[in-house]
């Protein structure tokens, strides 16, 4: 599990399920997915509202020529998030799912975000005329091990344009660790609406209009673990996301303070891939090849308020994004203008 949860630091999207891939795939391939996307749903949630922040620390758009090179960290919590730590399993919608203790009665369950452990389940079958049972516990989650955040970093550039039109592009080369391997990219466009009026040199404040776009590709190896017979094991995933933010902020010489309403939609994916060989309980013998997919669509209003700090060409900022899911961004910027 420390392992995956390596993995799980490093992508933002979920393996740590996959050890207990062989129990799942045990209660047959429709069982397996239906109970993944259940366990998955808020995780890849979480990681869209994580991605879609970080786009601007001010409303106050770049001059010709001006330039910022960030780096920065967001880090989206889910401590209090009880309602995302767990999904109700009904037997009843499984064909061959089954709790050993109670059975037949729904229950919660943990989801990858979860902490509840200790969940007995059972499958039950014939093979060649007789009764075969196999009993597994299911996963509990990233609580479970310690973990209530879901953390993310890249390196972002902004420069000024002309009337106030600023381009961004962020970035994060891919990196492999112990068999998991990220990289980010994303494209963003602000524009100052202030900078056209003839006051804007005396106002206060600017307001902004700022989108952007992140695509998020990860995977993970699940060969060397020997979880389940088979080939070319592996968990691959996409997120896309979307952000559409109104930005209003403060025009002082050495801090500011700045904010915005946005709305947020995004798109996860995630493919379970390879071939995968059942060696226990009545789906013995049974070899699944690519058994599943899982897609998670996200949307909703999110709102921010921060402070960045400007000493000559070293900056600082931090704020704080509220939505279904919660994100503390910081950032480290050089720029000039």
């Amino acid at each position: 599990m420390k392992n995956l949860l390596t993995c799980f630091l490093l992508c933002s999207f979920s393996a740590v399920m996959a050890q207990d891939f062989n129990d799942l795939f045990a209660a047959g391939v429709e069982d397996a997915e239906q109970f993944t996307t259940d366990y998955l749903e808020p995780l890849s949630e979480s990681a869209i509202y994580n991605f879609s922040t970080g786009w601007y620390n001010t409303a106050d758009a770049k001059p010709l020529g001006g330039f910022e090179i960030s780096i920065i960290g967001n880090i989206t919590g889910f401590k209090n998030k009880s309602d995302k730590k767990v999904f109700i399993l009904d037997p009843n919608d499984y064909q061959n799912l089954d709790f050993v203790n109670n059975p037949g009665v729904a229950r919660e369950v943990s989801t990858a975000l979860g902490d509840i452990s200790g969940v007995d389940v059972y499958v039950e079958g014939q093979v060649a005329g007789a009764t075969v049972r196999q009993t597994f516990e299911l996963p509990s989650g990233l609580s479970g091990e310690g973990l209530d955040f879901v953390p993310s970093g890249y390196v972002q550039a902004s420069v000024g344009l002309i009337k106030g039109t600023e381009i961004k592009a962020r970035f994060l080369p891919k990196i492999d660790m112990e068999g998991a391997s990220v990289g980010l990219i994303g494209f963003g466009l602000q524009h100052d609406f202030t900078k056209l009026l003839p006051a804007d040199k005396i106002l206060p404040v600017a307001i902004s209009a700022v989108i952007g776009y992140t695509k998020v590709n990860g995977d993970y190896d699940l060969t060397d673990f020997n979880l389940v017979r088979g080939d070319d094991q592996r968990i691959e995933a996409n997120i896309n996301t979307w952000a559409f933010n109104a930005v209003v902020s403060t025009k002082l010489p050495i801090i500011n303070f700045y904010g915005g309403l946005g709305y947020v939609t995004g798109k996860s994916v995630t493919d379970v891939l390879g071939t995968y060989e059942v060696s226990a309980g009545p789906f013995a013998s049974e070899t699944y090849e690519d058994p599943f997919s899982i897609t998670k669509k996200v949307s909703g209003v999110t709102g921010n308020v921060g402070a960045k700090l400007k000493l000559g060409f070293f900056r600082l900022n931090a704020d704080y994004t509220l939505g279904d899911f919660n994100t503390l961004t910081f950032g480290v910027n050089f720029g000039f203008r």
